[in-house]
């Protein structure tokens, strides 16, 4: 892969690690990474000069959970990285991980995460030591809850022996079943099949313990309700390696969004209570939730354009990630620089890459935002390649201005 030129940006306002706010200074790339920042930088002679005029300068986003590779909608939303579940190109072999891992190069990086079972059967053990060596970055076990506790034990004995996170998906399939909404008055009124809150409770509880005997770290995926995120809570102060994410649509949506029945807010794990979005919201603001996540899965109208029960979860989230975010700041939920964190630097621990941070030494992935410029969110005319957001029509704010891949610009 061809090193881009020396760059530098001026004028920038920096999102700086353990800055609690922007600071002005400049930013110089050289040879795919950050070669200085701060305010005393220049550029040197030869190099291109990208001038920020004034506006945010950040990490590129890296996006911990997406189920297709979708390279213009991540551009749009200012996503350099993106680590991919297993579920859609069924990663149980290193030869499908090492081609999905550079199938986006060199302007998007995809991480493979390995399925953590053969055909995410649950069941037999998939090689994930082989596809750590074909570029998987963590074990996944997709949209699914592995059912069978020895089998899980297994999957966390061997990652924790590979130093991979284990990824799951927090609903006890014994109580889920086929349910697509939250039990409740909502779901009764609508006549939709139904799963309690519960189903995520238990699946948290069973893996944390699991995960405990292994001394695996864990991640959640997705923790979206109020007894979910205690028990999070509760591992962390136990100072296990337990980490949690959730995307855009549970802190901005309840279940109260089901009442139209449209297909694009059938998501997996199902909306959920007022009081359970409320308790996110408030995770998110006292640490217990580590990465946001935009769940991008674009859907045609073959998966959508179907009665509620019948159609196929996801949203496409990669373009509106940034800008939903960004509201939990303008309401006072986070600091901006924490919203870096959620998007950017955890996402980047957790996958093992250096990226995620604005300094010296850091692979150069870096975007240039106008956190206050308003557009509104049009399914009709996203990048992605299928329209299934459930924020269509919504005005928003934040817009990527500039985007920019080991130092060469993207967008």
């Amino acid at each position: 892969m061809s090193v881009a030129p020396p760059l530098t940006i001026i004028n920038a306002k920096l999102m700086l690690p353990g800055a609690a706010e922007p600071v002005s200074g400049v930013l110089r790339c050289a040879d795919g990474h950050i070669d200085a920042v701060g305010a005393k930088v220049g550029p040197e002679p030869g190099d291109a000069i990208h001038d920020a005029k004034g506006k945010l300068v950040t990490p590129g986003l890296v996006d911990f959970g997406a189920f297709a590779v979708d390279k213009p909608a991540f551009h749009f939303g200012g996503i350099v990285r993106a680590a991919l579940m297993p579920d859609n190109r069924n990663l149980d072999v290193p030869s499908r991980v090492r081609f999905v891992a550079s199938s986006g190069k060199p302007d998007f990086w995809v991480h493979p995460l390995a399925a953590a079972t053969q055909g995410l059967d649950g069941k037999r053990l998939a090689e994930f030591g082989l596809m750590k060596d074909a570029g998987a970055k963590a074990v996944a076990t997709g949209r699914r809850w592995i059912g069978d506790s020895g089998t899980m034990l297994r999957v966390l004995q061997y990652a924790a022996m590979l130093d991979l996170v284990v990824c799951t998906h927090a609903e006890d399939a014994g109580l889920a079943g086929n349910a697509v909404a939250t039990a409740g008055e909502m779901a009764t009124r609508l006549g939709l099949p139904s799963a309690p809150v519960e189903a995520e409770a238990l699946a948290i509880a069973r893996d944390v313990a699991l995960a405990e005997i292994a001394g695996a770290r864990l991640h959640i995926r997705q923790v979206t309700t109020a007894a979910g995120l205690d028990l999070v809570r509760a591992a962390k102060a136990r100072g296990l390696p337990v980490t949690a994410g959730v995307t855009p649509a549970h802190f901005m949506l309840s279940e109260t969004a089901l009442a139209d029945f449209r297909t694009f807010m059938r998501l997996s794990p199902p909306l959920r209570s007022e009081r359970d979005r409320k308790a996110v919201i408030a995770a998110i603001g006292d640490g217990t939730i580590d990465v946001i996540a935009s769940g991008h899965d674009p859907r045609g109208p073959e998966d959508k354009r179907l009665p509620f029960a019948d159609s196929e979860p996801g949203m496409a989230g990669a373009e509106t990630l940034l800008p939903l975010t960004l509201n939990l700041v303008r309401d006072g939920v986070i600091p901006l620089a924490r919203a870096f964190e959620l998007l950017a630097g955890n996402p980047a621990r957790l996958l093992g890459v250096n990226s995620g941070r604005l300094e010296a030494g850091a692979e150069a992935d870096i975007a240039v935002i106008d956190p206050e410029r308003p557009w509104i969110v049009d399914s009709t005319q996203m990048e992605a390649s299928a329209g299934n957001t459930p924020f269509d029509r919504q005005p928003v704010q934040g817009r990527v201005l500039a985007l920019f891949k080991g130092g060469a610009q993207v967008a």
